[in-house]
């Protein structure tokens, strides 16, 4: 039996079609022998352009209305048009944390977790500060949006630490305090960094150097090597920090010791130690500020 051919016609206002094919026709009665009358489905449909007589092809283009778009995109969109406008003034803190979220996940609405997540913690910093472990206990957030949002705080000390690259002073405490936090202040291990500074103690480009990575107390430090790459740089003075992951800033005998063994290291080739940090979360101890250095 010859296939029929499906028909597709259109409405003068162009949102309604119908369509006939094999599967939609009913089978003959052959008790009466009277063939059933064709009954089309109507498909309601938009067309982005509906000029000119359909065909097969343009049912390829439309857009059914059945697959109504969830009602969070707009929300979404709103969200960016307020930042575009009036940047993080046009947005509450909860709604920059949503904003951050929609980049991670697509297809939810994030209004509730970016909620709970500041209920949690707080501040957006203590958002970016938080454990991977402790972000994905929230409801709603799943495994990759703590990533991204690991990936946007460690974008941002870059952002900081390249901005800083021959331009203002790093001997100002205030924004060496900053700028250490921001990048070691929640790391799980202890860390030892050095900033290699110019004469006018601004941060030479690709400055900052990770010198010893160690356990949760402990990273063991070289004092000859430091002084070796510092040479290398043609530096003129240096910054010292590292992180104490237990949160306790008091400074140890061995910091101590480091502390003395590197400046006298440095005053044997004409190099300042600007200052040694010791970083938590959200505080710094500063060896020059203590009278220790």
């Amino acid at each position: 039996m010859k296939a029929l051919t499906p028909v597709v016609t259109r409405s003068a206002r162009g949102r309604r079609f119908q369509a006939m094919s094999r599967d939609s026709i009913p089978p003959n009665d052959h008790t009466t022998g009277n063939k059933a009358p064709y009954r089309y489905p109507i498909l309601e449909c938009r067309r982005s352009q509906a000029r000119g007589p359909f065909s097969l092809a343009d049912l390829t283009e439309l857009d059914c209305a059945a697959e109504d778009k969830p009602p969070y995109l707009g929300h979404r969109q709103r969200l960016r048009d307020r930042f575009l406008k009036a940047g993080l003034d046009g947005l509450a803190d909860y709604e920059l944390v949503e904003l951050l979220l929609t980049l991670a996940i697509p297809r939810s609405d994030v209004k509730q977790p970016a909620k709970a997540l500041m209920c949690r913690f707080g501040s957006l910093k203590g958002i970016l500060d938080a454990p991977l472990e402790e972000l994905r206990e929230t409801p709603g957030i799943g495994v990759v949006a703590p990533v991204a949002l690991r990936i946007i705080r460690a974008a941002a000390a870059l952002y900081l630490q390249q901005s800083a690259e021959g331009q203002d002073s790093l001997a100002n405490p205030e924004r060496l305090a900053a700028f250490w936090r921001m990048r070691m202040g929640d790391l799980p291990n202890e860390v030892f960094e050095v900033a290699f500074l110019d004469s006018a103690y601004r941060l030479l480009r690709d400055g900052v150097e990770i010198v010893a990575v160690g356990t949760i107390d402990r990273a063991v430090v070289y004092p000859r090597r430091i002084i070796e790459s510092a040479l290398r740089r043609r530096a003129a003075a240096l910054v010292l920090a590292h992180n104490h992951p237990n949160g306790d800033l008091e400074p140890s005998e061995h910091d101590k010791l480091v502390t003395r063994a590197l400046v006298l290291a440095a005053e044997t080739v004409q190099l300042k130690i600007v200052d040694h940090l010791i970083v938590s979360a959200d505080r710094v101890f500063s060896f020059r500020g203590a009278g220790l250095l």
